[in-house]
């Protein structure tokens, strides 16, 4: 009895350590993330890298919240069927036609263009058996002289919202304007007045556009502005004294080498003119032919 209230009594002391300092794991969360968004950044950067312009179009246009996963509808069931009262808004974007009357390549629907969409499909064929007769006339000249022969070369036809674009490039064995200048050699003389005997069947508007290309390094003044804009102008005065109506030109625009079409942004195929045969209404506001 004695010996057990004469047993020593032993005090543990437990020091608790709740967080901070090196022992904590909060930091690692901080870390991790850091980590993590750094590596975000450096994908994002070599992407910008690596890809094209086209490519990087359409991986924003993955993301975007605003493209419907019904062309016909953008998933409501009310009175508008999912649309707003605010057709610019939606109206464009949905497949079913652009309601406005100038709609652009940048849109994903073929707009209707204030037509109806029988009006519109009729257009379209219009558009198409012009260029078919533009490819006729480049064919059925092909045999009077050599020059012809390589004008064909320099010339691509193709249909879009906007109307039918003849682009006209330079290759690297032939050019269209004398390096650096806005003179133009015979096989664009040659081109243009092709052209200006097809546009003369319809009288819808015309635009014109320059685009050149890019510069290896750095310039003090970049002359790519100035020059695609006078290469158009040229490009305009040739078509007028070929006998385009001169209130037919609606736009001259020079584009700097902003819209590149090759992969290399110096090659000479950047080096082009866009003649547009827009679908619209013609100079004088009297419905055209398109």
């Amino acid at each position: 009895m004695s010996a057990s209230n004469n047993a020593p009594v032993i005090i543990k002391r437990k020091k608790v350590i709740s967080g901070g300092g090196h022992h904590g794991g909060a930091w690692k969360v901080a870390y991790a993330d850091f980590v993590t968004a750094m590596m975000a950044f450096f994908m994002l950067m070599w992407l910008l890298n690596a890809t094209t312009e086209k490519q990087r179009k359409g991986i924003a246009d993955y993301f975007h919240p605003t493209i419907p996963v019904n062309r016909i509808s953008g998933g409501g069931d009310g009175a508008f069927g999912g649309n707003s009262v605010f057709s610019e808004n939606t109206m464009a974007q949905n497949g079913t036609g652009a309601s406005g009357r100038h709609t652009t390549a940048n849109k994903q629907a073929v707009g209707a263009s204030g037509l109806s969409p029988t009006g519109a499909e009729e257009q379209v064929q219009k558009m198409q058996a012009m260029q078919e007769e533009l490819e006729k006339a480049l064919t059925a000249r092909s045999g009077e002289s050599m020059v012809s022969d390589g004008t064909m070369r320099h010339i691509v036809t193709r249909v879009t919202d906007e109307g039918l674009i003849v682009e006209l490039f330079d290759l690297n064995d032939s050019r269209l304007f004398l390096d650096g200048t806005d003179t133009p050699t015979p096989e664009m003389e040659a081109l243009t007045s092709i052209i200006a005997e097809v546009f003369a069947l319809v009288e819808n508007a015309i635009a014109v556009g320059g685009h050149t290309r890019a510069h290896a390094g750095p310039l003090v003044q970049d002359p790519s502005w100035n020059l695609s804009t006078r290469r158009a102008h040229a490009v305009r005065q040739l078509l007028e004294g070929d006998g385009i109506v001169a209130r037919r030109v609606q736009r001259v625009t020079g584009f700097a080498d902003r819209k590149l079409v090759a992969p290399d942004p110096t090659a000479r195929r950047n080096n082009r003119i866009e003649v547009v045969l827009l679908r619209s209404e013609g100079p004088t506001g009297k419905s055209s032919a398109f």
